[in-house]
């Protein structure tokens, strides 16, 4: 498992890396202004839509139904994945064509624009929606190869995904001398196409991988009486639960677009809108992509036979061993994000059209992200508990904390804030809500799980105290990385950056020990091992 793991985070940190080239590319390109809000507004809405309408229900069903259907059915569950991939596809094909021909009407629901700016966000969505189909498919053919235990190549494909939009963005770099009064057809064509065939590239990467899995798809309409409905059922409450964290999100981008028009109207230096909360957001959960996510679907076929053979024990370890050995990355990155944030943000998008206020907004909303990516990343771990329970129901529940209460602060935020500041506040305001979300949620599968057993040490060995010890040991750990960071920051930011990362690891090292941070010494203890000192 750990193996799998170490080589899903490989991959996520080269995807990861490579993504924050792309992005910085299309910011040098487009700017963090109203142009940069369209095209960021055209390239998220398919995958909006995808998670709200099919996405999440993929990501958490698939893994727990095949690999039950693997201990159930006679072949295998060889019919049973051909019947639910084929199904599956079907529902994406449909969605992708209504949403491409709804696409106006998408726009303006998230979106106040109007005049050239709603056309051109018209235009670039319409090139872009047909990455829902194979968003879908990606996730599809990525489940089908971690039920059989292959976890890498779901993790690695997406790093040509982001040579080819580099590649794009090269390109209309090269070709067009001035968008700052918007994109001709032929850009917009260009920049359109270009996204999508990037997420095309994506998914037709698993292939290889999936005939080395010895796995053939045979389309399959044989679906009634063939088991599908605890499947639908389970993605049905998913899709609620999809729908209601996209209201939220759906609040925050109407909100942060009009915010972004009057800080432009009001002539504010820095685009204090939706690009600038995307862009902050997208480096933000970079460690849970590569720690919580890797970790977890390495966990996630394990955790689905302990629930299926109904070992609520080995499950609940299971949970707390992922909680407390991603918060031993996730809480000192959470710290470098608070501690380094204005030359994080320099140094991935401080190039071309973005100036020294534009980083300076999108440092503010990292540092309001930051606290949350604790919470988001336990609330990950906790509600894949639920899932491999085959358990949609009491998530969807649970969700809409977190939902009403990032909707209700962002409103309050963009009524109470200034454009400089509201934004910010939005940021600031989600994290707020993740942790509440996080505790209810792990309150209830506590009660759901049962009491703790095994030895009194593993007893003792609990989530919470992990990270009040991790806490403690990253509250000095902050102060030296800043300190750290500004005595380099005469040398740039990215030598600000690498002083500062230092400067934190070392502390957190250090108060290891003391602080008995079995996870952080253990993993230590291994990589002494390996190097033979």
């Amino acid at each position: 498992m750990l193996r799998s793991g170490a080589l899903m985070a490989a991959g996520s940190i080269v995807s990861r890396a490579t993504g924050f080239v792309r992005s910085a590319v299309v910011v040098a390109a487009l700017g963090t202004g109203l142009l940069g809000d369209s095209y960021a507004v055209s390239n998220t809405v398919p995958n909006i839509l995808y998670m709200l309408l099919i996405g999440g229900a993929l990501n958490a069903v698939f893994v727990p139904e095949l690999v039950r259907a693997a201990k159930e059915h006679e072949d295998g569950g060889a019919a049973y994945t051909d019947r639910l991939l084929t199904a599956c596809t079907a529902a994406l094909l449909v969605l992708t064509a209504v949403a491409v021909l709804a696409a106006p009407l998408i726009v303006s629901a998230y979106t106040p624009y109007t005049g050239p700016q709603a056309s051109t966000t018209v235009a670039l969505a319409r090139y872009c929606l047909p990455q829902i189909l194979f968003y879908g498919l990606f996730t599809l053919l990525g489940q089908v190869l971690n039920a059989r235990g292959r976890f890498g190549a779901m993790m690695w494909t997406p790093v040509l995904n982001n040579f080819v939009i580099i590649g794009v963005f090269g390109l209309f770099l090269y070709v067009s001398h001035d968008a700052a009064d918007g994109l001709t057809a032929g850009e917009t064509r260009l920049l359109g196409l270009g996204t999508t065939a990037g997420i095309v590239v994506q998914a037709l990467a698993l292939v290889p991988s999936l005939r080395a899995a010895r796995f053939r798809w045979r389309p399959r309409f044989d679906w009634r009486g063939s088991g599908l409905a605890r499947p639908l059922r389970n993605a049905g409450w998913l899709v609620m639960l999809v729908l209601t964290n996209q209201i939220g999100y759906w609040v925050v981008t109407r909100l942060s677009t009009a915010t972004g028009r009057h800080a432009a109207l009001a002539g504010l230096a820095g685009g204090a809108g939706y690009t600038a909360y995307s862009n902050a957001y997208q480096l933000w959960i970079v460690p849970q992509g590569i720690v919580t996510v890797s970790l977890v679907t390495a966990l996630m076929p394990r955790m689905s036979v302990a629930a299926a053979d109904g070992d609520l024990g080995a499950l609940r370890r299971d949970v707390s061993y992922a909680l407390r050995s991603s918060a031993a990355l996730v809480v000192p990155a959470a710290a470098l994000f608070a501690a380094l944030a204005p030359w994080v943000m320099g140094s991935v998008f401080g190039y071309g059209r973005t100036g020294a206020a534009d980083t300076e907004v999108m440092a503010g909303m990292l540092m309001a992200f930051a606290p949350g990516l604790i919470a988001f990343s336990g609330q990950y771990v906790l509600s894949r508990g639920f899932y491999a329970l085959s358990d949609t129901r009491t998530p969807f529940f649970l969700n809409l904390v977190i939902a009403a209460l990032n909707a209700a602060l962002s409103a309050a935020a963009y009524l109470l804030l200034p454009p400089r500041w509201a934004v910010t506040g939005m940021a600031g305001a989600y994290s707020v809500a993740l942790f509440a979300g996080m505790a209810v949620t792990a309150y209830t599968l506590s009660r759901r799980l049962g009491p703790r057993t095994g030895t009194r040490t593993g007893r003792r060995a609990t989530a919470v105290r992990t990270h009040l010890r991790l806490l403690i040991a990253c509250g000095p750990a902050t102060g030296a990385g800043y300190g750290a960071a500004r005595a380099a920051e005469r040398f740039g930011d990215f030598a600000a950056v690498g002083a500062g990362t230092v400067a934190i690891a070392v502390v957190v090292v250090l108060l290891a020990r003391p602080l008995r941070l079995t996870e952080i010494t253990d993993l230590l203890d291994s990589l002494r091992r390996k190097t033979g000192r």
